[in-house]
């Protein structure tokens, strides 16, 4: 793949102005993008928690369609109107309340139309996945 057609800090203007549902605060947070990969971060809050104290699904799905919308930006560039097309999650195992989330998105296919990648969520510095997401975006006409 080509280098990266938006930087970390083109990403997160372009995102505050287009996306400021969840990029105009500081809870998430774009750590690295290079058109290949990206690494998101959630900051913990009680608001990510259902009941039993375990952080929520939707919480979860959220970040991981975030982060590859934000790793198909840094691939393709400022093209709002990209749009998930498919999502699938696998939830393999609780997150840790009190930890900030990471979301690890790689792409693994870019097409001309379409953008396969998938999403490792990480609970804090723990190695293992707690999600694990495969996602499709579609890329509009230029």
């Amino acid at each position: 793949m080509a280098a990266a057609k938006m930087s970390v800090a083109e990403l997160e203007t372009f995102l505050r102005i287009e996306f400021p549902q969840t990029f105009g605060g500081d809870d998430v947070t774009i750590e690295s993008a290079d058109g290949e990969t990206c690494l998101l971060r959630q900051r913990y809050s009680e608001r990510m928690l259902r009941p039993g104290g375990t952080i929520s699904g939707p919480t979860l799905m959220g970040l991981a369609d975030c982060a590859m919308y934000v790793v198909l930006l840094s691939a393709i560039g400022p093209v709002g109107l990209a749009v998930t097309t498919n999502l699938n999650i696998n939830f393999l195992r609780r997150g840790a309340p009190g930890q900030d989330v990471l979301a690890a998105a790689k792409l693994l296919k870019l097409g001309k139309r379409l953008a396969v990648g998938e999403v490792n969520l990480l609970s804090g510095t723990a190695p293992d996945p707690i999600a694990h997401v495969t996602a499709t975006y579609s890329i509009p006409n230029a």
